[in-house]
């Protein structure tokens, strides 16, 4: 039994009914021979991974009225059928209609009361080739924990032989007592841990600002002040960067509203050649040309949609702090910097410098507040108010513009290629997650020399979320144009090829100020039916048929007793006498 961290359970508690806290990741992968069955390589695989890999077979424990974090244990009913599942797409199988299929799956709250991933075998590409979506909560593990997960599902031989299943042995739930005792020994420690929390945070602004006595806070805490606002100082050097965070409000956007329950998913790839030689002309990181690429996109989406703001969007950037000394992998260990995003500068190039100077700026937050005095902070919190606050924000979610307009986040992955159970994986796909105020995500993957594009955002607020795609690639062609070389490699055949049902979707929006919608031609008057006469209910004629058969039946008499003209027979007439 291990309890949850404060940041691990923050994914718990930011979750509603339309903001979910799991994260995806979409394989592509070939088939190594016709008769190979992916789906039962993959439930074999996962069925030995469950105990080697903590986050596979535990499941959670609420503290009673949530006085406290969770708790984490191995489940005792573990049933790998539930977790293991197999679908397929209807032909022709096409990216788009993959896309759909991974958007109804992550549009789906998971289960808490079992471990907290699934994983879908999916069938029926076009292309012969089948995919596996893996779908695991971030209480459970980060981005760079999912790597490590990726790394010890697959292989780099594609004939290495298939993981031996190890034993292990399920816990019982503890009982109401014995969590309300952990609770109160963690609610008597937190007033001490609370104090030293705030010693934490003296020391490292002091140490930010090279203060070496106390005598000198007031003033460097003044010209700190300045600073973060965004107002240089009379007496703080050029040379200096100051250290900016995100005190007004972002830019509104489309996506900068509340989400739905509802999401939409696409994809693309390009070369990381071309990526890397785009860095190169711009003198910039391989990060600064994504940063500038999707500055670019999005700022074309929003002209096209005439919703281009003034000032420059800001991103935020999920950072890992990860130091490779972490004696527990199975936790989260990322935090994020806020960095402005150029979209209102025109000049491709000139996006790419002023990337690089918003992340080298954003990195400066981390000096000032670093992530570890973050993560205590959550340690220190109670959990009730920590619901309650991220739920307040998502309900505000409607009057207010968060600091930040769209999550970018890349992530490097391996450089050789990987097998899963034989099978090569061609790709790698990352599906992240949205929340309320900011309904939309970019994040990168690059695997051997590819580099791929995991986009999502909320189905109504971003209806054409493919023009938004097709808008990376068009990107890194007019970046080659500013700096004047070709291509470095040709931009790689897609994937997979669109279903030929695939229709864009109409945004559900009014029409733009000023623009005239053609009425539909009006439609000639259809003659009118003359009425059909009206028919005697069947009802009154069945109730007449049953009255006539409750009467007595006539009793026929011989031809000869019947008197001509009379209706009456000799045998109907009572004689004296007779009964």
């Amino acid at each position: 039994m291990k309890q949850l961290t404060g940041l691990d359970a923050s994914f718990l508690y930011m979750e509603t009914a339309t903001t979910f806290g799991h994260v995806s990741g979409l394989g592509i992968y070939e088939r190594p021979s016709p008769e190979f069955d992916p789906y039962q390589v993959v439930y074999e695989r996962f069925g030995a991974l469950v105990g080697q890999a903590e986050p596979m077979r535990r499941k959670l424990v609420e503290v009673p009225f949530s006085l406290d974090h969770p708790w984490w244990i191995d489940d005792a009913d573990f049933d790998l059928d539930y977790h293991v599942r197999h679908i397929g797409l209807a032909p022709p199988g096409g990216v788009d209609q993959l896309g759909e299929q991974v958007s109804r799956i992550v549009g789906r709250q998971m289960d808490r009361t079992r471990p907290l991933w699934e994983v879908y075998v999916i069938e029926g590409l076009g292309d012969g080739r089948w995919a596996m979506l893996t779908k695991t909560h971030h209480a459970t593990i980060d981005g760079a924990a999912g790597v490590i997960l990726l790394n010890m599902l697959t292989d780099t031989d594609p004939n290495t032989p298939a993981p031996v299943a190890t034993e292990w042995e399920g816990e019982q739930p503890p009982s109401q007592s014995e969590l309300l005792q952990h609770t109160l020994q963690s609610l008597a420690s937190n007033p001490v841990k609370g104090m030293r929390l705030q010693l934490k945070l003296v020391r490292n602004l002091a140490d930010a600002l090279g203060v070496t006595s106390v005598s000198k806070m007031a003033g460097h805490a003044r010209d700190a002040i300045k600073s973060m606002a965004g107002v240089r100082s009379a007496d703080v050097p050029d040379n200096e960067r100051r250290i900016q965070l995100p005190l007004t409000p972002a830019p509104a956007t489309p996506w900068n509203k509340p989400i739905t329950a509802h999401r939409r998913f696409a994809m693309l790839g390009t070369s990381l050649e071309n990526i890397k030689a785009l860095k190169t002309a711009t003198g910039g990181t391989v990060n600064d040309v994504v940063m500038a690429i999707c500055a670019g996109a999005l700022r074309e989406y929003l002209i096209k949609h005439d919703a281009l703001p003034e000032k420059p969007l800001r991103a935020m950037v999920p950072v890992s702090i990860r130091t490779g000394e972490e004696t527990d992998v199975w936790t989260n260990r990322v935090s994020s910097i806020i960095a402005d995003l150029p979209t209102n500068c025109p000049d491709p190039l000139e996006r790419v410098a002023l990337c690089k100077e918003a992340m080298i700026a954003a990195k400066r937050q981390l000096e000032l507040v670093p992530a570890e005095t973050l993560i205590d902070v959550t340690q220190t919190s109670s959990p009730v108010v920590a619901m309650a606050a991220l739920r307040l924000m998502s309900r505000m979610s409607s009057r207010m513009i968060l600091p930040a307009n769209v999550t970018i986040s890349n992530v490097p992955g391996p450089r050789q290629p990987l097998y899963f159970g034989g099978a090569k994986l061609d790709a790698y796909i990352p599906v992240s997650i949205v929340t309320d105020g900011m309904g939309l995500n970019i994040t990168v993957h690059s695997y051997m020399d590819r580099l791929d594009f995991g986009i999502i955002a909320d189905r109504e607020l971003v209806p054409d979320l493919w023009d938004m795609a097709d808008m990376h690639i068009a990107e890194i062609g007019r970046l080659f144009e500013a700096v004047g070389q070709p291509w470095a490699v040709p931009q790689p055949a897609p994937l997979m090829r669109r279903g030929s049902t695939h229709v864009k979707p109409v945004p559900r929006s009014r029409p733009a100020p000023g623009t005239t919608v053609p009425s539909a031609p009006a439609k000639s008057p259809a003659p009118k039916k003359t009425p059909a006469p009206k028919r005697r209910p069947r009802r009154r004629r069945q109730h007449r048929r049953r009255r006539q058969h409750r009467r007595p039946p006539l009793q026929k008499a011989p031809a000869s007793q019947k008197a001509p003209g009379s209706k009456k027979t000799a045998a109907s007439k009572k004689t004296p006498g007779s009964n």
